[in-house]
């Protein structure tokens, strides 16, 4: 934006500079050769009194000489024929002047250096009107001057080539020197106007960044020195975009209160449950009932405390867990209810630590949604296994089941389009897929190669750089997974 100022400040005022200055430049031009033949019609005109009092050669060489053009060798004065020329010469004489009419060209000496040819010299005589000739180097103006009647002088001024330019090139160049200032000022003015509104629009950009990044206290100035100059468009979307900060932080406070009322209200069937379970007794099933209860409680509770914290007093966390110890204690967790159900299962590829870049509790609820899905979707007996592949750049675990598979993969991916049936929500796999994209994975869904039916794809990155491609096979056969 400032470049573009800047140019369109710099066109428009060349434009501006040539239309004035290249007019004003000619019509300098056109003054310096009007100036020229004016001081030489100044010159020819100081020459008349004298030509009008006398025609004798050595009076008319000193008032030559006396003039300014005469001095620089510049001037000529050609005579007309002396008045007793024609009667002194004899009859042959008598003819040559009868044939010299009034108002006819001179044909007397010539005083000084002349350069115009004898006809146009006669010419200016004979009409009696001045006029200019070209002659080499310049030019000559031709000024007849009435001697007596009968009678006319020429008056020769020689005007060079150079007299008709003088002063013209250092107009020319004050002219380009204006020209040049006018552009740099109308290039400064326009990137100070610049450097503002691009200041301003880049403060509008970096709050943006800041608070798509997290930071809800981050809010524009609308008033003082730093807005000074901004132009209103930006001061509006200053406020606009401090209104709407607002907003979404009186939006995420709401809902915030909103989870964290209706995570109170399972308080009350969380007690029953866990009266209930209390009155169970012993054995390996009233354990994990009561394990369960417990963990369920907690979560509640952690989710109240974290609806009810503000972000920007959230305490923080370590991020980074292992991958194995989590998926161990979850199928644990799962393999008693699989074993109540019939269900055979294998876990394999846990046995050594898989470190990645998210949170214990986050993965395990990533983990207890693919679970979760299993024992949901497919009917009971069905037979699942929990693959762990660990490699330089990522973790992947897959997870594998024995029932009908994936009918679209697609809508199964898309948040709240599952239809699990009652007590699904369809937002099992988009956590799954939320988790894997924060480490710059991916979830795929396709078909077990092994058992037949679904198969989820999880992988976490544990690096940025792109981790090379993994090909991904069991080395197991179906029979030494599930011996019959």
């Amino acid at each position: 934006m400032r470049w573009a100022l800047i140019k369109a400040a710099a066109a428009g005022t060349t434009m501006v500079a040539l239309a004035f200055l290249i007019p004003l430049g000619l019509m300098v031009q056109q003054t310096a050769r009007e100036r020229a033949f004016t001081a030489a019609e100044r010159q020819a005109a100081a020459l008349g009194p004298a030509l009008a009092i006398t025609t004798e050669q050595d009076a008319i060489d000193r008032a030559v000489a006396s003039t300014d053009a005469g001095a620089q060798g510049r001037m000529a004065v050609h005579l007309p024929v002396p008045a007793g020329a024609v009667g002194a010469g004899g009859a042959g004489a008598g003819v040559a002047g009868a044939g010299r009419a009034a108002g006819e060209g001179p044909g007397g000496p010539t005083i000084g250096e002349g350069r115009a040819t004898a006809a146009d010299v006669a010419t200016a005589g004979g009409q009696g009107r001045a006029f200019t000739v070209a002659v080499p180097g310049g030019y000559a103006l031709l000024q007849p001057v009435a001697v007596d009647t009968g009678r006319t002088a020429v008056v020769e001024v020689f005007v060079a080539e150079s007299d008709l330019t003088r002063g013209v090139s250092t107009a020319w160049l004050v002219l380009s020197a204006v020209a040049l200032g006018l552009v740099a000022v109308s290039v400064l003015v326009a990137d100070r106007m610049g450097g503002r509104i691009v200041a301003s629009a880049r403060r509008l950009a970096a709050a943006a960044r800041s608070l798509g990044a997290g930071n809800l206290a981050v809010r524009l100035p609308v008033e003082g020195k730093q807005v000074d100059g901004s132009p209103e468009e930006l001061r509006e979307a200053a406020h606009a975009f401090n209104t709407m900060a607002d907003r979404v932080v009186q939006l995420l406070a709401a809902e915030r209160e909103l989870a964290a009322d209706l995570s109170h209200r399972m308080r009350t069937p969380l007690t029953v449950l866990r009266l209930n379970a209390a009155s169970l007794g012993h054995g390996d099933a009233a354990d994990a009932t009561r394990h369960a209860v417990a963990q369920l409680e907690r979560e509640v509770d952690q989710i109240i405390r974290s609806a009810r914290r503000a972000p920007e007093d959230a305490p923080a966390v370590a991020v980074g867990c292992d991958a194995a110890e989590v998926i161990r204690e979850r199928v644990g967790f799962w393999s008693a209810l699989a074993e109540d159900e019939g269900r055979r299962w294998q876990l394999a590829g846990a046995e050594r630590p898989a470190p990645v870049p998210v949170q214990r509790g986050d993965l395990a609820a990533a983990v207890d949604a693919l679970l979760g899905n299993v024992f949901r979707h497919t009917a009971v007996g069905t037979a699942f296994s929990v693959d762990v592949l660990a490699t330089d750049g990522s973790v992947i675990v897959l997870v594998g089941d024995a029932g009908p598979g994936y009918s679209d993969p697609a809508a199964a991916l898309r948040r709240g389009e599952g239809h699990g049936g009652e007590g699904s929500t369809g937002l099992g796999l988009d956590i799954v897929r939320k988790l894997a994209e924060s480490t710059g994975g991916d979830l795929a869904l396709g078909r077990s190669a092994v058992l037949g039916g679904a198969e989820t794809t999880l992988r976490l990155r544990t690096r940025p750089e792109e981790a090379p491609p993994v090909r991904i096979g069991r080395r197991r056969t179906r029979g030494a997974l599930f011996p019959k």
